[in-house]
């Protein structure tokens, strides 16, 4: 079953990129504006101050114009650097950034450990597809699912996706973890978790 569920992880991620890729610059400005709108409307209803989010690389949801609005408002925003042994460690006054070992945009600044994150009231993760029950397919490192899975207490979690990228079910493996609800640019989805 396991082997099944991971190639048809494969295959459903290879077929997002491949799409990912066909949007046009202008489907791409409209989904960062309206991306900006949905997560800064999520921030402010939850009154969370303090957020875990993620520098997007080439391929995802640019959400650099709602860091840059949380930056200009106050919210303190950790961003996630990652370690060998799977683990995040956190930045949160961002020096720099620069390209990480996958090939995923990484902060450069002060890390703090990864209980760091446990103090947040807000967190906006990275995803490929999400299902109707709020089960995330990620890009296959685990390094979310991870988190999630060993987070005592954690607050309320939204996976950043295109429109089109909730569906109906995604593979799923005993290690994968659900989020709390989805940005896209047509909304904020919330599922109700049992």
């Amino acid at each position: 079953m396991t082997g099944d569920e991971s190639r048809q992880k494969r295959a459903l991620r290879a077929e997002l990129r491949a799409r990912r890729r066909n949007l046009t610059a202008p489907e791409r400005d409209n989904a960062t504006a309206a991306f900006a709108e949905q997560l800064t409307s999520l921030v402010q209803n939850t009154g969370a101050t303090s957020i875990a989010a993620y520098l997007p690389a080439q391929d995802e949801p640019d959400i650099r114009p709602f860091l840059n609005w949380a930056s200009e408002n106050g919210v303190r925003t950790l961003m996630p650097v990652s370690r060998e042994d799977g683990l995040l460690d956190w930045v949160v006054d961002i020096d720099d950034e620069v390209v990480g070992e996958y090939g995923v945009p990484e902060p450069v600044g002060e890390l703090l450990g990864p209980m760091a994150v446990d103090e947040v009231d807000l967190m906006i993760i990275p995803a490929a597809a999400v299902d109707a029950t709020g089960m995330r397919l990620g890009w296959g490192r685990g390094y979310f699912d991870r988190l999630l899975g060993s987070m005592e207490v954690r607050p309320p979690v939204y996976a950043v996706i295109f429109d089109g990228e909730l569906v109906e079910r995604v593979p799923t493996e005993l290690h994968d973890k659900a989020v709390d609800g989805v940005i896209t640019p047509s909304g904020i989805t919330t599922f109700d978790q049992p």
